[in-house]
């Protein structure tokens, strides 16, 4: 009994002597809680606007806002393929320009059959061929192209370290990813200018937000991406240009794993993924482009405090 007495009185006398510190940290906890929960608040209010909303209003003519015309960069990717019969579907013909030994001839033919709409197959190495550039340019001669998309390679997603990977390869990697999409960028923006409207898509990677290790070049190739889409917006978005990054987490198709074992709720198939992207398209100009993604940045961003992902959804 003594012993619970002077329990007690223990309990009494530092009560008295921290009530003031108590109230403080109860305070702090109280006020801490609360921005919690208005980030949390504005992270789902800006979901329902970038992902939900748009999905919900009547689909958009997509060649009478930007152009009759679209250019597709790095055609081999299965999310750039999606991402072209998505637009072949609203009515816009298609330029592939494809870099390497890559032949899509068959899907280009079967797009322009399936959909009733034009194809052009341009083979350019524009990161290592000075003369690719002609080639692109006279495939864009007189025709209103209102569409740039950009696709990453995904052959640097698989994991390696820096040191594995071979000159040639890295040669490889900043060509087609970093060069290539800049020049094709440069080639398609002075006729979008000239019409005063016109979007550039960049699909790069998630990761370029969280670099880890054996995925050196993946971030680097996609923060490129990342920070030039923004750059771009922030120049020409004035002047009726939309450049927007898509920073999607894993896509089924990806080359990390096998589609048959990863398509789901959180790894979609490049079709699904794609719908959902295409319509954030106006709306935001730095996106996942898929909500369930957005979900795992709002935890990202919820728990952490990862600067990088706090400026976009």
């Amino acid at each position: 009994m003594a012993a619970v007495d002077s329990f007690h009185l223990l309990y009494r006398e530092i009560s008295r002597s921290c009530g003031g510190y108590l109230e403080t940290l109860a305070v702090v906890g109280a006020l801490y809680t609360a921005s919690r929960a208005v980030i949390l608040l504005r992270d789902c209010c800006v979901l329902v606007r970038v992902h939900f909303l748009p999905r919900m209003i009547p689909g958009r003519k997509l060649r009478q806002t930007y152009g009759d015309w679209a250019v597709v960069y790095g055609a081999s990717e299965p999310v750039a393929q999606a991402y072209a019969e998505e637009l072949a579907q609203h009515g816009l013909s298609i330029i592939f320009v494809t870099y390497g030994r890559c032949n899509i001839a068959d899907f280009v033919a079967n797009l322009s059959q399936s959909h009733g709409v034009e194809t052009i197959l341009v083979h350019a190495d524009l990161g290592w061929d000075k003369a690719a550039s002609k080639v692109v340019v006279e495939a864009l001669r007189g025709k209103d192209v209102g569409f740039l998309v950009n696709c990453v390679d995904e052959a640097c997603t698989s994991p390696r370290e820096l040191v594995e990977i071979s000159e040639q390869r890295l040669m490889e990697v900043t060509a087609n990813n970093v060069v290539g999409a800049t020049l094709l960028t440069r080639l398609v923006l002075p006729g979008m200018l000239e019409r005063g409207r016109g979007a550039v898509v960049n699909i790069s990677s998630a990761p370029c937000c969280m670099p880890t290790p054996g995925r050196v070049m993946l971030s680097a190739a996609t923060g490129y991406l990342d920070q030039f889409s923004r750059a771009l917006h922030l120049e020409y978005s004035a002047r009726g240009i939309f450049a927007q990054s898509l920073l999607p987490f894993q896509v089924a198709s990806s080359s990390q794993r096998p589609a048959s074992s990863t398509e789901g709720w959180l790894a979609p198939t490049p079709q699904v993924y794609v719908r959902h992207a295409i319509s954030t398209l106006g709306v935001s100009n730095r996106t996942t482009g898929y909500w369930p993604h957005t979900l795992l940045v709002g935890t990202q961003h919820l728990f952490h405090t990862n600067t990088c992902f706090m400026d976009y959804l």
